[in-house]
């Protein structure tokens, strides 16, 4: 870091002061990350396990699966440290780590929903076609290329906000750090980090979000296309889990980051949903939507227990 910036360390101050709140808080989020844990670690099992959930609309959900609990792993242990803690504070260095692995994980997530957009079209438009389409080698690397398309967005974001300098203030309303937050305890201009993170943001989140858009704009269309109301209803549950996921994953985020950076109320609810509550969900949105997934689990019990 550079040697004129003065702040050593911020305070993470966005929830409760109250101690009795923070108890109940710290026991909520306690609880909330545990199940977190459990689910997406029983999901990536069932299906390395199970080999009848040995395909691409699996082998993708195990990837979301051990995201998940990448993303929630960034932010959550923090946040239970410092309700038990007086002193909430973290370090100029692990408040741009956070950042940057905030920003790896959350858009290797968004590019993850977009290839498992089109895996379902694929899956629905040409089923007869779909293992040759969807062949090992594809999915690979889109996963790759997800992670490594993050990774780059991550790092160019922290380069440009390594040159920003933190002199006075160094309260931060909310209960982990993103680059939002920063912006008004910087004394430098955060010009340049700002249209670097904004221009980022639309390429990377909205350009996922135009590739689940349109699949599932061709995915509606091959469904219509469908004689049997039988058949249209089985081709809709296909893709309905995942749909799910997509809409508690951009509603939460876009709300999220639209809003003015104020450190309101509201704004942390959305904040908590998109990281804290959003990975606890998706194991339950495939386990509860998918009887796939639930009869892999049955024979996984029956095969060990």
């Amino acid at each position: 870091m550079r040697n004129h910036s003065v702040v050593s360390e911020f305070m993470l101050i966005g929830l409760s002061a109250d101690p009795l709140t923070q108890a109940l808080l710290f026991v909520l989020f306690l609880v909330i990350y545990l199940l977190t844990l459990m689910g997406n670690l029983m999901l990536l099992l069932v299906i390395r396990l199970d080999s009848h959930l040995h395909i691409p609309m699996y082998f993708f959900l195990g990837q979301l699966s051990f995201l998940d609990l990448c993303h929630s792993s960034v932010t959550v242990p923090k946040l239970l440290e410092n309700l038990l803690s007086e002193k909430k504070t973290i370090s100029l260095e692990g408040c741009m780590a956070q950042v940057f692995f905030v920003f790896t994980t959350g858009g290797a997530e968004s590019c993850l929903l977009a290839a498992m957009a089109y895996d379902r079209y694929v899956a629905i438009s040409s089923p007869l076609l779909y293992g040759q389409v969807m062949n090992r080698r594809l999915c690979m690397g889109l996963v790759w290329g997800s992670w490594g398309l993050a990774f780059l967005d991550a790092l160019i974001n922290i380069l440009v906000a390594l040159d920003l300098d933190f002199c006075e203030a160094q309260n931060i309303h909310h209960y982990s750090c993103e680059m939002p937050s920063l912006y008004p305890l910087s004394c430098s201009d955060v010009t340049a980090s700002f249209t670097v993170l904004l221009c980022s943001s639309f390429l990377h989140f909205f350009g996922n979000f135009l590739v689940i858009f349109f699949s599932y704009v061709c995915i509606l269309s091959t469904i219509l296309s469908i004689s049997s109301t039988t058949g249209r209803s089985k081709a809709f549950s296909t893709c309905s889990s995942h749909l799910t996921a997509v809409t508690f994953f951009y509603g939460s985020g876009f709300l999220r980051y639209l809003m003015p950076n104020s450190g309101s109320t509201q704004e942390l609810i959305f904040s908590l949903q998109y990281s804290v509550v959003t990975p606890m969900s998706n194991p339950l949105i495939y386990s509860l939507k998918n009887k796939e997934v639930k009869a892999g689990l049955r024979r996984l019990l029956r095969k060990y227990f």
